[in-house]
């Protein structure tokens, strides 16, 4: 008797994950990101006459991870080209749409893990001056700097989710939904931004002049050009949460205190940081101003 599944085009099969990640409130940025790797495999794999999910097979699949790898991928992002074929032929095999996980004698490449871009205070400042005249870009990177969270939650953020002297960060991805105090810097550049926000029905709070959400690809190119007005070199928009985190570790900032303004469960989270700063005697409670 034949138990084996029937035909699934990849295609087909890769909309039906897509779907799936979706019920699962994955993140729109994750689910084009497996849309994108997938998409690229697929085209490989048409290229070698394989259209079918059912028949790929482990040599298949590593044939496309040393055709990316001598294409100039680098480590991190072949790794995470192979993480999202585990994580799609995985679901796949426990919806008993193919035989067998062809992923599993696929292994990642070692990454070798670089130290956090910290910045120091003369760069941080520069970045600061050198976005202050646009009120917009001036809130949203001292709201990253004074609170260290994501550029994703940032871009998440509604109106009303921005109270007295805290915001309110919805949940995304792994990190918790949490209440995060603001400081005067933070406050103030909020404020300046608000009173020249135009009123739209959008609800997001940062906005095009246009009215619609500001996506995060936008404000990460954006900012990121105030990095090489500020002649910052080497710094990427998630390097200001590493600098929040290590200077409010070396101002004393309680580690668990600072693990829950950051959505994480523990202090032994953000241990990783402990080689690159050196911790005061004195430990304090309160956040401190960049």
């Amino acid at each position: 008797m034949n138990n084996l599944p029937d035909q699934i085009s990849f295609t087909i099969a890769r909309e039906k994950f897509l779907v799936y990640l979706k019920t699962q409130k994955r993140s729109s940025a994750t689910v084009v990101a497996y849309a994108s790797d997938l998409s690229q495999l697929g085209e490989h794999l048409n290229n070698k006459r394989i259209t079918q999910a059912t028949t790929v097979t482990p040599d298949h699949l590593q044939e496309f991870v040393t055709q990316i790898s001598t294409n100039g991928y680098i480590a991190k992002s072949i790794s995470r080209k192979i993480n999202s074929m585990k994580t799609f032929f995985k679901y796949l095999h426990q919806e008993g749409l193919v035989p067998a996980n062809p992923t599993l004698a696929i292994c990642h490449p070692k990454i070798e893990n670089k130290p956090p871009r910290i910045l120091a205070p003369v760069e941080y400042k520069a970045l600061q001056e050198a976005c202050r005249l646009d009120i917009r870009l001036c809130a949203a990177v001292e709201v990253l700097l004074q609170t260290g969270m994501r550029i994703g939650e940032l871009a998440n953020i509604d109106i009303v989710d921005i109270r007295k002297n805290e915001v309110l960060v919805k949940p995304y991805e792994n990190n918790l939904e949490r209440v995060v105090p603001l400081n005067k810097k933070a406050v103030s550049a909020l404020n300046n931004y608000l009173a020249v926000r135009p009123q739209v029905k959008e609800t997001k709070l940062f906005i095009t002049k246009t009215g619609r959400p500001l996506l995060i690809r936008n404000l990460r190119a954006a900012i990121d050009r105030y990095f090489k007005s500020a002649s910052i070199k080497g710094a990427k928009v998630n390097d200001l949460r590493h600098t929040f985190v290590a200077h409010q570790m070396q101002a004393g900032v309680d580690m668990e205190v600072l693990a829950k303004v950051l959505g994480f469960k523990r202090g032994a989270s953000i241990s990783k940081y402990l080689s690159f700063v050196t911790l005061p005697e004195t430990k304090i409670n309160k956040l401190v101003e960049l």
